[in-house]
C-alpha cells in the first residue's frame, strides 16, 4: 500500500505514538509519505531514535511555515500563491474562498497547507493523525488534490479542547465524508458517536509502546532508604503536576526521605520553580527537563512510584490513556493517576495503582502515603500493570491491527467498511 500520514508538525518528541504507527507501516513493507502541514519545526536536532532509524525526514514533505504576524503571512502567502498558480489555477482561487472555508481561508491556513498538493497526489490510504487535520483531508480530496481512502483519528485535544471553540457541529462534514475513524480510547469514541459519528465507522485503536524497550523490574526499597517518585510529561496545566508538588510538600513532613523527579519541559517551568522554592522543596523536587527515551528508562528504573495527575483544563482539553503511564506500568512501577478522560481504561484502581479525583493534592498525598507505608503492594501492582500494557497496548500487536484496518478500508466496496470491532479484532489476531 501507499500511505500518506497527515500531521501538524514533524518530528515532535512528544508524539512517539505517531512515530510508532509510521514505523510499523514501513516495517510491514508499505510505502509511506509524511505531510507536515504546519511546516518544519525550528529545531529537529533532538529527535526520537525512530526518526533516524527509518530516515523519516526523507519521507517528509513540508508545507510552507505560516508566519504568525498577519501582514507577513499575507505577503508570503500571496508570493507563494503567485509562483505556484500555474500548477492548478482553479484550485488556487478556491483556497481563498472565505464563504466555503471561512476562518481557514481568512487566516490563509487553507492556502499554506494545500501548497504541497497542487500537483495531485494519489494514495491507497490517507491517515489524518488528528481529526482537526482530517477536515483538511476531506477538503483536499473534494478539491481533487489528493486521492485515496480517508481515515481520521481522534486523539484528545481534537475531541475535547477543539469543541468549545468551534461548536459541536464542527465535524459534521468530516463524519459524512471520511471513510473510517479511529479513537485512541473508548472515552473519545463515545464522544465522537455522541457528536454524530456512525458507530460502525469508528474503532478503538490505542496508542502503543514497544514493551521490549521497557524492562520489567520488581520494585523494592533500596539500601539508602530513599523513596523515589517520578512524573513524565509536558509542564502544562493539563498534566496536573502542580498537585503532585503540593502533595509532596505534605508527605515529606512525615517521610523526609523522598525524591520527586519531573521529566519534561514547558510553559509552567518558571511557575514550578517558584512553587518548589515557596514550599521549601528544593532538595526534594528535581526538574530534569526533556530526556531521550533511553534516559527516561534509566530514570524510571531507579524509581518506586509513578504519578500522572492529568486534569481537564478550562478549554476542555482532556487526555487519553497517556503513553508515559503505559511506559511506567510496563517497567513495573505502581502508579497514581486521576479519574480523567481515558485513563481509567488503562489503570485499574486498586490493582495496578490508584485513581484519585482531579486537582486533589490531598488525595494524591493520601495515596502516596499509603504506598510508602505498604511497599509489599508494589510488586503485585507492578505485575498487574505490566500485564495490562502487554495485553492492550503492545505496539507490534497494534501495528498489525492498524495494517489490517487499512487493508479492510481499502478493499471495502462501500464508502464505509462493513465490519464490526469484534470482526476486526478476530481477523487481526487469527
Amino acid at each position: 500500500m501507499k500511505i500518506a500520514f497527515f500531521v501538524a508538525h514533524f518530528p515532535i518528541l512528544s508524539e512517539p505514538f505517531i512515530l510508532n504507527q509510521i514505523a510499523g507501516a514501513i516495517e510491514h513493507g508499505h510505502e509511506v509519505d509524511i505531510y507536515s502541514l504546519d511546516g518544519k519545526p525550528q529545531d529537529i536536532s533532538n529527535v526520537h531514535p525512530l526518526v533516524n532509524q527509518y530516515q523519516l525526514i526523507n519521507h517528509t514533505i513540508y508545507a510552507a511555515t505560516r508566519p504568525k504576524h498577519e501582514l507577513w503571512r499575507w505577503i508570503k502567502g500571496l508570493f507563494l500563491l503567485g509562483i505556484n498558480f500555474y500548477k492548478n489555477p482553479s484550485v488556487c482561487l478556491q483556497l481563498l474562498n472565505t464563504s466555503r472555508y471561512v476562518s481557514q481561508a481568512k487566516s490563509l491556513k487553507m492556502l499554506y497547507r494545500a501548497l504541497p498538493f497542487l500537483e495531485k497526489k494519489s494514495y491507497d490510504i490517507i491517515h489524518c493523525q488528528f481529526s482537526t487535520l482530517g477536515v483538511f483531508g476531506v477538503w483536499f480530496r473534494q478539491l481533487g488534490l489528493i486521492e485515496g481512502k480517508l481515515i481520521s483519528t481522534f486523539r484528545g485535544s481534537d475531541i475535547s479542547k477543539f469543541l468549545p471553540k468551534w461548536g459541536e457541529k464542527v465535524y459534521q462534514e468530516l463524519f459524512q465524508e471520511t471513510d473510517f475513524f479511529l479513537a485512541n480510547c473508548e472515552f473519545f469514541k463515545d464522544k465522537a458517536v455522541a457528536l454524530g459519528c456512525e458507530p460502525n465507522k469508528i474503532h478503538v485503536h490505542g496508542s502503543g509502546i514497544d514493551c521490549s524497550k521497557f524492562f520489567f523490574k520488581e520494585r523494592h526499597l533500596f539500601d539508602d532508604g530513599v523513596i523515589r517518585i517520578v512524573t513524565t510529561g509536558r509542564l502544562v496545566e493539563k498534566k496536573g503536576i502542580e498537585y503532585v508538588i503540593r502533595a509532596i510538600a505534605q508527605v515529606v513532613r512525615i517521610y523526609p526521605n523522598l525524591e520527586y523527579n519531573i521529566i519534561g519541559d514547558g510553559e509552567l517551568k518558571e511557575h514550578f520553580e517558584k512553587l518548589i522554592t515557596d514550599l521549601n522543596l528544593g532538595n526534594v523536587v528535581k526538574l530534569l527537563g526533556w530526556k531521550q527515551q533511553k534516559e527516561i528508562v534509566e530514570i524510571l528504573d531507579k524509581c518506586h512510584i509513578f504519578v500522572a495527575p492529568s486534569v481537564t483544563v478550562k478549554d476542555g482539553n482532556q487526555d487519553a490513556p497517556v503513553n508515559t503511564l503505559k511506559e511506567a506500568m510496563a517497567m513495573g512501577l505502581p502508579v497514581i493517576s486521576t479519574k480523567h478522560g481515558g485513563i481509567p481504561e488503562l489503570v485499574e484502581d486498586g490493582v495496578s495503582g490508584f485513581l484519585v479525583p482531579e486537582r486533589d493534592a490531598d488525595a494524591i498525598a493520601h495515596k502516596l502515603t499509603y504506598l510508602i507505608e505498604h511497599p509489599e503492594l508494589w510488586v503485585n501492582m507492578g505485575k498487574a500493570g505490566r500485564a495490562r500494557v502487554e495485553e492492550k497496548y503492545d505496539m507490534h500487536k497494534l501495528n498489525d491491527e492498524l495494517v489490517e484496518i487499512y487493508q479492510q478500508v481499502l478493499h471495502s466496496e462501500l464508502s464505509t467498511p462493513n465490519f464490526t470491532n469484534q470482526q476486526l479484532i478476530k481477523s487481526t489476531h487469527s
